[in-house]
């Protein structure tokens, strides 16, 4: 899969992030595999580094001595230390190190119990299902607006025991405070950011204080969170309130985008739709196809702690690291025919939850939904397929579609 001539070069004198082309939101792939081969640590006009190795980011991953998750220095001049988006990004889980890392992630992982698991996946396939009925009666819809983005938000919003008729703002909340992500931002973006999260922080506080009065039962993961019961240290308010926010981003975005890009998959390779339907049991190693195909969350960063060599090149302690998940799960060095969607693909050592200490903390939780909605939507609409032209949305860090237009008939 690549486009005449050498894209990297067609994007303009070099590669740079934060001056993508449009073709490169429609397909990154030939992108990345010109800078894997070329280029694979490569120097942006910035100063900053992209590794598209599987090999590299592996390394990356499971080495916590050489390199740091922390993000402060890098969001202090993008949002300043004063502002909302700073406090909840440099609080958030994902972007910090040991102890902290540690210790929060263990609550986390600690609240998320193969029991609460257990305990909702029948929630998952009731909602499936009444998604899947209104989309019958209806004969077509949009498969993200309509179906993908409902699942995470209620399934999160279940596990924080959020009540119904208060979940509508969950959504936009979460598109912009993982939205000032990106490499670039408007004004705009990042004012509706500071918005958000001042606004998720008030009516998290409401909440908690009300969990406090009346905590839920075992499988409310919100109650388990203020209880604490790994027996360390417990969560600050400052630090509750901000994970919170993050479960329910790490659980929305990504899994939003699993579903929508799996279905996509799976309807433009039709042999391997009708193959999922004969062999149901196939769902589990279909979704993690699904992963490292078009994996969610396309980019992810670290800093150098101490100097280093990658890849033959000397980085130096500071030296920022931006991790290209989706070009690394597209490595042949790691996988054998990488641009062929293959739903029994085995082994699949895709990197789309990280990997190591700071793999997903809510991993479990995205791959049930995936499962359960990828199967249940294949095996009630053997004829489903696109009805318009799909609009990918125009982000680089998080891949996945803005609209999907479909008939079920």
């Amino acid at each position: 899969m690549t486009h005449p001539g050498n894209p990297v070069q067609r994007a303009g004198p070099r590669f740079d992030l934060t001056a993508l082309p449009p073709e490169f939101y429609l397909d990154p792939y030939p992108y990345y595999a010109e800078l894997r081969e070329h280029a694979p640590v490569y120097q942006c006009p910035d100063g900053t580094w992209l590794l598209t190795r599987h090999a590299d980011l592996e390394r990356i991953y499971r080495d916590r001595s050489n390199f740091s998750s922390d993000k402060r220095a890098a969001f202090t001049p993008k949002f300043g230390v004063d502002s909302p988006l700073y406090a909840h990004h440099t609080t958030s889980l994902v972007f910090n190190d040991a102890p902290y890392h540690t210790r929060v992630r263990r609550q986390i992982v600690g609240a998320l119990t193969p029991h609460v698991l257990k305990a909702l996946e029948p929630a998952v396939v009731a909602l499936v299902d009444r998604l899947l009925d209104a989309l019958e009666d209806r004969g077509s819809g949009d498969l993200v607006t309509e179906f993908a983005t409902a699942i995470p938000v209620e399934v999160i919003g279940r596990l924080l025991g959020i009540p119904n008729d208060e979940r509508a703002p969950l959504r936009n909340w979460s598109l912009a405070i993982l939205g000032a992500l990106e490499p670039v931002l408007t004004a705009e973006q990042l004012e509706f950011g500071e918005r958000s999260v001042r606004e998720f922080l008030d009516y998290l506080a409401e909440l908690v204080a009300k969990r406090r009065r009346a905590p839920g039962g075992d499988d409310d993961v919100l109650t388990r969170l203020i209880r604490d019961e790994t027996g360390g240290q417990p969560l600050s308010e400052h630090e509750l309130l901000h994970n919170c926010i993050f479960l329910l981003n790490a659980g929305h975005e990504t899994t939003t985008h699993l579903i929508g890009n799996g279905l996509e998959l799976l309807m433009r390779h039709r042999g391997e739709f009708e193959r999922l339907r004969a062999q149901p049991e196939t769902i589990q190693t279909c979704v993690e196809e699904c992963l490292r195909c078009e994996s969610p969350n396309q980019l992810g960063n670290r800093l150098v702690s101490v100097p280093v060599v990658i890849g033959g090149v000397h980085l130096a302690a500071g030296a920022y690291l931006t991790l290209g998940i989706g070009a690394a799960n597209h490595d042949p060095a790691a996988f054998a025919e990488p641009e062929r969607f293959d739903i029994c693909r085995t082994p699949n050592p895709h990197l789309a939850f990280a990997a190591g200490a700071h793999a997903c903390a809510g991993m479990a939780v995205a791959r049930l939904e995936g499962r359960v909605a990828l199967l249940r939507a294949a095996q009630r609409f053997p004829r489903m397929h696109l009805a318009g032209k799909p609009v990918r949305a125009e982000r680089a860090r998080f891949r996945g579609w803005k609209t999907l237009p479909v008939a079920v008939r």
